[in-house]
């Protein structure tokens, strides 16, 4: 029987924590300067930001989790690699799902759109 390459679970927490880092810059960069100055500037893109913190904290919490997950691991085979993958899949997909709601915000719920009707 054919020996498979155990991954140790420090080079998965590595891999991971990259990815993670990459998902959470690529929805930082989804934040623009406001048009207006002052409060009313801030205000404007207020749902933004606060669609920006909630998915911040999902990303993060997730993190937390994989991380003390990742401690209890002794060794990783290729069934814990792959599973990771598609864990890190599906979390990577949260920037695209974070700029949609976004983008539709104004058709999702009239109070938590931005601009006046």
């Amino acid at each position: 029987m054919p020996r498979h390459h155990l991954a140790t679970p420090a080079r998965l927490e590595a891999f991971s924590d990259g990815v993670i880092a990459v998902i959470i810059t690529i929805m930082v960069l989804e934040l623009k300067v406001p048009h207006q100055n002052g409060i009313s500037g801030l205000y404007a893109v207020l749902p933004t930001l606060a669609v920006y913190a909630i998915s911040f904290a999902f990303t993060g919490i997730y993190w937390i989790n994989h991380h003390h997950l990742v401690h209890r691991t002794e060794e990783a085979d290729e069934l814990v690699l792959y599973a990771n993958l598609v864990f890190l899949f599906c979390l990577s997909l949260l920037p695209f799902f974070t700029s949609y709601v976004l983008e539709k915000s104004s058709t999702l719920s009239p109070s938590f759109s931005t601009s006046p009707r």
